[in-house]
């Protein structure tokens, strides 16, 4: 089971080109088709260029906002402009704008809940994440919040075993939130940097279940009133337009902070990324661009776009 995710880690540019291959063969390889050497955006390049972005799952409003700013931009330049070249620091630009610094405590614990629905790769976030940050200096504990799967707690603890990193964790059934505070307060009592919370997955249409994210923060601030200090959704990018919906009902629920969007590797809906950073304006943090323990990579706007249009 964990056979591809310990496998030797790529060089750093590698997982980028390689996890963003799909995407680039359905949306960058064909921009670069359709922008050419023109400089002019004429009528019926700008009707290609929606469909090809509609087609990539950037969504209505993202790609009619792409288009009005291209527009613009391309007739404030002279008459040779690169229209590919403008695109390009468009994207680059749209998705830095959320950029948000990361609300982590200057001492003491800084708790992450993760949330998202189900089969979007929330506890293997947890454990990577948990190897980053442990790799990066700082101490960890791992708290086993989806107490609705007794396989969920049974995979934490084994991910805690491999990478070293000890599990607060309760049997299947316990209170969510009475587990993820009992963790929080292990975490403080041990002078622990970084707590990260995996919780149940859960519909995104399901109100019931969203409200039981909201009590999980509100026991959580008993200990701390600035906790949890980062909520982060996990969102498969397989599922395209769909992420979005999803984003949109749990921003509702709980104060999100930012975003982790998984198997960007194995899908050419990439482009729903775009769709996020305009229409929700939260920055994405992490981004999966591979299976290996290494490939959870942080997100960064220039490398994103580089490895997009393959340039």
């Amino acid at each position: 089971m964990f056979a591809n995710i310990f496998r030797r880690k790529k060089p750093p540019i590698a997982p980028w080109q390689q996890g963003l291959s799909k995407t680039r063969r359905h949306l960058g390889d064909r921009l670069a088709a359709l922008f050419g050497n023109r400089a002019r955006l004429d009528a019926a390049l700008a009707a290609e260029l929606e469909s090809l972005l509609l087609a990539a799952d950037v969504g209505l409003p993202t790609t009619e906002r792409l288009l009005e700013n291209l527009k613009k931009r391309a007739s404030t330049e002279r008459a040779d402009a690169d229209l590919m070249g403008l695109f390009r620091d468009m994207l680059i630009d749209l998705l830095a704008a959320p950029s948000a610094p990361l609300r982590w405590p200057a001492d003491g614990t800084g708790l992450l809940l993760l949330v998202g629905v189900n089969g979007v790769g929330k506890t293997t976030s947890a454990a990577k994440l948990a190897h980053r940050f442990k790799g990066g200096g700082k101490s960890v504990l791992l708290a086993a919040g989806d107490t609705f799967r007794a396989a969920a707690i049974e995979q934490l603890q084994i991910w805690g075993r491999r990478i070293q990193v000890p599990v607060v964790a309760q049997g299947a059934g316990a209170d969510s939130a009475s587990v993820i505070f009992d963790a929080l307060q292990a975490a403080r009592a041990r002078g622990v940097d970084r707590l990260i919370a995996d919780t149940a997955g859960r519909l995104h249409n399901k109100g019931h279940l969203l409200d039981e994210l909201g009590k999980i923060v509100r026991v959580v601030r008993k200990l701390d009133a600035r906790a949890p200090h980062e909520i982060w959704l996990v969102l498969d990018a397989a599922t395209g337009q769909n992420a979005l919906n999803q984003a949109r009902e749990f921003c509702r629920a709980v104060p999100v902070t930012g975003l982790v969007l998984n198997r960007l590797d194995g899908t050419a809906k990439g482009g729903v990324l775009l769709a996020l950073a305009s229409e929700l304006r939260l920055p994405v943090r992490f981004v999966g661009l591979g299976e290996g323990l290494d490939d959870l990579a942080e997100f960064n706007p220039a490398q994103f776009v580089a490895a997009l249009l393959g340039s």
